[in-house]
């Protein structure tokens, strides 16, 4: 039997009345991919938000790498890290002094080696020494994925983590993922709207819905399940009908 690596039980967010995440289970092995599904306002945010200890549950309880996230996150958080293209990183540091400043947060020993090996892999020598806020939207989101990638993380949260890369930078940052993973066995748990990228990545899906987990398994078989071509169409059904909880 695996240790988990995320163990979530029961886990419910409310914002007064409002309820944002509701009973939310499911544990996550080493090197493990999970996909979270869902429309706007579902809970994945939340749900992310609350994994990464800066959103405190209403209910529920979070483990990561076997620490209570209510109790000891100072334990867990230096072998974590995230990436999304919404958060932005300081736009007037340059995109070398942003990777310097978060490697020493985190303790990143020979800083400079290590960046130097993330330009390479994010292909970011180009724009390595220009101010963070003058690079694209597509540039951004490497130099994101890049900073998430500093301390070697366990623990890999990603939100969109292609979003605004063209198809063959997008497929470039995936095989990159894959062979991370295969290195060095982290988790990771990913949120994102393009069915083809979860489909590639991910051997275990949940999709949300106002809240709740509808439908959870691996991608072939949740469009098995629902009896549809592909996992997009079965995101359309539960998007768009009630469904069954699977």
């Amino acid at each position: 039997m695996f240790k988990p690596i995320v163990q979530v039980c029961a886990l419910n967010k409310n914002f007064g009345p409002v309820v944002a995440v509701k009973d939310v289970n499911f544990s996550l092995a080493p090197g493990e991919t999970i996909g979270l599904l869902g429309g706007n306002g579902a809970g994945k945010s939340t749900t992310l938000s609350m994994l990464l200890g800066l959103l405190l549950p209403s209910s529920g309880d979070i483990f990561v790498l076997g620490h209570n996230m209510l109790l000891n996150r100072y334990r867990a958080l230096p072998h974590m890290n995230f990436s999304s293209p919404y958060v932005d990183l300081p736009h007037r540091l340059t995109v070398r002094e942003n990777l310097k400043v978060y490697g020493c947060l985190y303790g990143v020993k020979d800083i400079n080696n290590r960046i130097t090996d993330l330009s390479e892999d994010f292909d970011l020598g180009q724009f390595l020494d220009r101010p963070t806020g003058k690079l694209s939207a597509g540039q951004k989101t490497r130099v994101a994925l890049a900073k998430a990638l500093l301390n070697k993380p366990k623990l890999l949260l990603l939100d969109e983590p292609t979003a605004s890369m063209d198809p063959d930078t997008a497929d470039i940052i995936r095989q990159h993922l894959i062979r991370y993973q295969q290195d060095t066995e982290a988790t990771i748990v990913l949120a994102s709207h393009n069915m083809s990228e979860i489909e590639q990545l991910c051997q275990k899906v949940l999709i949300m819905k106002k809240g709740e987990v509808v439908a959870q398994g691996p991608p072939a078989k949740l469009v098995a399940d629902f009896q549809r071509q592909n996992l997009e169409q079965v995101f359309l059904d539960i998007a768009r009908y009630n469904g069954l909880t699977r």
